[in-house]
């Protein structure tokens, strides 16, 4: 199993983990598949009253989509669709209105902002790390800039997004900045984030679900209207792919500007 739920009966709170620490829990193709049925169960168990979101392993939250099993993935022609598989991985994507924290040690890059971006708040370990990737390997960054701008000051996403590889968010600048509402010793993160969760479960549930609907509506409008426009600024603006893989490739390991 690459997505595993626990279940704490007695709080009411789930945790949901990213199980492929091996490969700093890139998405495959089923687990995106995986998070979209657990986000829908959910809505049909009323013992689960707060969820948490985590990846296993400690050296990164999710790195985004697997690009070895990407590949499977036909694109249409049209520069206005793409069939990305991470569009429905999100917990909001999947009309889900009970409240999620992510708990993040590591990296968390890419493909894991539609995951971030979909959380009600982000408590990160010390150690934790947010970068995107997408400009360096000839891709635009589009959906994941929109699920970010929701979360971060224009400018710290500009840069981030336009710096690519370059730009290491540290935990402390992250929660400086906003997008981190906690900042935990490493290690710490998914018990911050148990806690805040089993605080929430004990609420009354109808009280908990609306105010998350109600703190959603103010940014629904303005997040759609700019995920409308992402398929065909990707579609536009990418590399080929094997040109986009000769830059994975050449990669290098250099880390560049890590802000604290």
């Amino acid at each position: 199993m690459t997505v595993t739920v626990e279940r704490d009966e007695r709080t009411g709170v789930a945790v949901v983990t990213l199980d492929r620490a091996e490969k700093h829990n890139a998405i495959t193709l089923a687990m995106a598949r995986a998070l979209g049925e657990v986000w829908r169960g959910f809505r049909h168990d009323d013992a689960v009253r707060a969820i948490v979101l985590t990846g296993a392993g400690g050296r990164a939250f999710c790195t985004g989509i697997d690009r070895d099993d990407a590949v499977a993935v036909p694109q249409p022609s049209s520069p206005y669709t793409i069939d990305d598989p991470l569009l429905t991985i999100g917990p909001k994507a999947n009309d889900l209105w009970k409240p999620v924290i992510a708990a993040v040690e590591g990296m968390a890059c890419g493909g894991a902002f539609y995951l971030l971006g979909e959380a009600e708040f982000l408590i990160a370990g010390e150690g934790a790390e947010f970068f995107d990737p997408h400009t360096t390997y000839g891709m635009v960054s589009a959906f994941e800039t929109v699920h970010m701008a929701q979360r971060m000051p224009f400018g710290e996403i500009a840069r981030m997004a336009l710096m690519g590889t370059a730009e290491r968010i540290s935990a402390r600048r992250a929660y400086e900045t906003g997008l981190v509402s906690e900042v935990t010793p490493t290690g710490g993160a998914l018990a911050a984030a148990r806690g805040a969760a089993a605080e929430i479960a004990a609420c009354p549930t109808g009280a908990v679900q609306g105010t998350v609907r109600a703190l959603w509506s103010v940014r629904e409008a303005a997040r759609a209207q700019a995920l409308a426009h992402a398929p065909h600024l990707v579609t536009l603006g990418n590399l080929p792919p094997e040109r986009q893989a000769e830059l994975f490739a050449g990669r290098g390991r250099e880390q560049g500007f890590r802000r604290r």
